[in-house]
């Protein structure tokens, strides 16, 4: 049975690379194509909602398809855990599934993993990130995302992060403070630096080439969103990486 999908956002960069997924796969199909002039009537008739929207416009997609009762995939940037929290009971209630990913990047969502599975070892911990000029929101959802695994892997302990008051220290997303870049000349770019006495880690990911590095986590999570019940985040909710962290014990 093909699974007929709506994509919100499909003229977009992320929008095009899922849609090039989609028409390469043989049990989905594209249903239909919102744009920014596209109302959410639109999407009746869809098995599935992909998201790849912006963020002012995401939490009513996800509230149109759970409404319709539909599950939705969201790749949009900008879902924090408060966020998610807001639209849980929705999903629950109406007994569907939405499946949020920060990342597609199997590179970045095993960056993440290693940052959370390193941070109960490292009192400090800070995260620069940089992404395209045109890029609306930040921190981007991979960061707020790398910091909140990094705060459950220290058990909520907060990271030590001195003058924080101060505008230029970054915005504390779970106590972690995050410095964004917006430049041109940068496709996505995420470090993790953490740091003790005598010494600092770094764990870098760099995405080169999107449609190469999203396919094997789009198809993934495609394959998850048709049948989830219930909230999931993240890829790595999707997948064994084989990391695990003292949260995980």
């Amino acid at each position: 049975m093909t699974t007929r999908v709506a994509l919100v956002g499909g003229t977009g960069r992320l929008g095009a690379v899922i849609r090039g997924v989609v028409d390469g796969l043989d049990d989905f199909e594209i249903a239909a194509v919102l744009t920014s002039r596209s109302g959410l009537d639109e999407l009746d008739g869809a098995d599935l909602v992909v998201d790849a929207s912006v963020p002012a416009v995401s939490i009513d997609v996800v509230r149109a398809a759970v409404e319709r009762g539909v599950n939705v995939l969201v790749g949009t940037s900008g879902w924090s855990a408060e966020r998610i929290a807001l639209v849980r009971p929705l999903v629950d209630a109406a007994g569907t599934g939405a499946v949020f990913i920060p990342n597609f990047s199997l590179g970045s969502v095993l960056g993440s993993a290693l940052a959370a599975a390193a941070a109960p070892f490292f009192p400090s911990a800070e995260i620069v990130e940089a992404h395209r000029e045109s890029k609306v929101d930040s921190p981007s959802g991979t960061a707020v995302r790398t910091a909140e695994l990094i705060a459950t892997a220290r058990a909520a302990e907060p990271v030590d992060a001195p003058h924080a008051d101060q505008r230029a220290r970054g915005q504390q997303v779970a106590s972690v403070p995050v410095h964004s870049l917006r430049r041109p000349g940068v496709v996505a770019r995420q470090e993790t630096i953490l740091s003790g006495p005598g010494e600092t880690l770094s764990i870098v990911h760099d995405t080169v080439d999107p449609a190469v590095a999203y396919a094997p986590g789009i198809r993934i999570a495609l394959a998850a969103a048709r049948d989830a019940t219930g909230v999931i985040v993240g890829l790595d909710s999707l997948i064994d990486i084989g990391i695990r962290t003292p949260a995980d014990a």
